[in-house]
């Protein structure tokens, strides 16, 4: 089962179901071949539990393996040949019983379910040695921070390793997803991470237009993509934003927020929302881009240019910025690849992985993206990546309204029902990186799981590699410049 989109429909009658062990066998095989696996999860079907992992391939194509099991029953870990499993295992193991056996790091991921109270039983790693020390931050922080604890093992002001200890909020997004009738979905999609609406509804909306046969105009595909870079933008802008307030870089702090404020206004006047709700339905777009708003965007766009132009060679040219950031923080390519992160902080390290190309989809097959990485790993690489991925989607924002996308509002409407007993899954390249939803239907066409993955679930293990072997006072720089989704883990 294969495709080279960032879209994959099967029917789950073709698809052939492997034994456990097979199955396990099968995923490290294609791992070792150079695989990168992308997902993994299962979920209970009465007396046995279905396993589902997403690989792709290293010539792009992307390929679903499935096994089934009892409950209960045990498999040969992943993650001792492979760490980027870590995670995935994990919460396969909280969710559905399933042992991988030899896993070294076996421990919750959202503390769900009959677990929800024993948070307090935690296994944390400890260091032991003369004068070592631990620090604990959280779960409650100062300000509107989401919930979280660090745990950091220290040798005075070093740190030699810091367990990140999620799980804090217990929404039950995947079960409530389950509970609307799939065309009603979109203000689910668009808030289960905040900062990054239109990446889920436009990942929510391939997939039912799929499931559906629901054909999507290149105008309104166009549309959508004006969308998902605006946001990226804006969130960039936040992350350089909270970067320049912790080291005290004031001038860029002031101005990488009222440069924020101008893109999320742009998004407001097309769809009425600053962070783009309302804007993506299924079908299409509720909101097009008439000429009028069309100029208004490339207006807006240009003066933003040259004014982030400026604080960028401001930052960049800062004695005191460069000290700040250059050699903290530092993931290394191997570190990076090994663990499975991706998004801009995997980029940053070498990692040349972007959905948006090697899974060009409409419209970036129209309008290609350049790929950008950085290859120092550090707080700076990430900070500089963050400013050419914006001039990048800058250049790409004005190739695609210059071509005039035009795009009718929808109403909410699917050419047909969803097919039975169909997998489908979709993946939009965020602002963090990959934000995976797989939708499985069962023999009447109704949901049957929806499975949603933000690309903070591995990439926080990234930050905690990060920290080690930095000062406890680096911590807000480096957790600031991996800028990870805590609701996006506590599903």
């Amino acid at each position: 089962m294969k495709a080279t989109q960032p879209l994959l429909l099967l029917a789950t009658r073709e698809m052939e179901t492997l034994a456990l062990e097979e199955w396990a066998g099968r995923c490290a095989l294609s791992m070792d071949s150079g695989a990168r696996l992308l997902t993994l999860f299962g979920r209970v079907v009465g007396d046995e539990v279905l396993t589902t992992a997403l690989l792709q391939d290293p010539d792009g194509v992307l390929r679903v393996l499935r096994g089934c099991a009892q409950h209960g029953q045990s498999f040969a870990s992943l993650t001792t040949r492979h760490p980027a499993a870590q995670m995935f295992e994990r919460e396969l193991w909280e969710q559905t019983g399933l042992q991988p056996q030899g896993h070294p790091w076996l421990k919750p991921v959202r503390y769900q379910g009959a677990r929800q109270q024993r948070m307090h039983e935690h296994p944390f790693f400890t260091v032991r040695g003369p004068e070592v020390h631990e620090v604990g931050v959280g779960p409650i922080h100062a300000s509107v921070i989401e919930p979280g604890h660090f745990r950091f093992m220290c040798h005075g002001e070093k740190v030699h390793h810091l367990e990140i200890q999620l799980g804090y909020q217990h929404r039950g997004i995947e079960a409530q997803l389950l509970t609307r009738p799939p065309l009603g979905l979109s203000p689910l999609a668009e808030s289960i991470v905040g900062d990054s609406s239109v990446a889920y509804t436009w990942g929510y909306c391939a997939a039912v237009e799929a499931l559906s046969a629901t054909p999507v105009s290149v105008g309104a595909s166009a549309v959508r993509g004006v969308a998902l870079e605006l946001e990226r933008i804006a969130m960039h802008l936040a992350t350089l934003n909270g970067l320049a307030t912790d080291i005290a870089f004031l001038q860029g702090g002031a101005s990488y927020g009222r440069l924020r404020t101008a893109i999320i206004n742009a998004s407001m006047r097309v769809c009425g929302s600053r962070f783009g709700r309302g804007w993506l339905r299924p079908g299409g777009v509720r909101c097009a881009i008439d000429d009028a708003l069309r100029q208004d965007l490339l207006t807006t766009l240009a003066a933003f240019a040259r004014d982030l132009a400026q604080v960028n060679t401001l930052m960049l040219e800062a004695r005191s910025v460069q000290s700040r950031f250059q050699g903290v923080g530092v993931v290394s390519v191997k570190a990076a690849q090994d663990t499975g992160m991706s998004g801009p902080v995997a980029r940053a390290s070498g990692v040349a992985f972007d959905t948006r190309v090697s899974l060009a989809g409409a419209p970036y097959v129209e309008h290609p993206l350049a790929l950008m990485t950085e290859t120092s790993g550090d707080c700076w690489a990430r900070m500089k990546l963050r400013m050419r991925e914006i001039d990048e989607s800058l250049r790409w924002l004005g190739a695609v309204l210059q071509s005039s996308p035009r795009a009718d509002p929808v109403t909410l409407a699917l050419a047909a029902p969803l097919a039975p007993d169909h997998l489908c899954v979709s993946i939009t390249e965020g602002f963090r990186g990959p934000v995976i939803q797989a939708l499985e239907t069962g023999a009447n066409g109704q949901l049957v799981h929806y499975k949603v993955q933000d690309p903070s679930l591995q990439n926080w293990f990234g930050l905690a590699l990060a920290v080690r072997d930095n000062e406890i006072s680096d911590f807000p720089i480096c957790n600031k410049s991996f800028d990870l989704s805590y609701c996006g883990n506590d599903l």
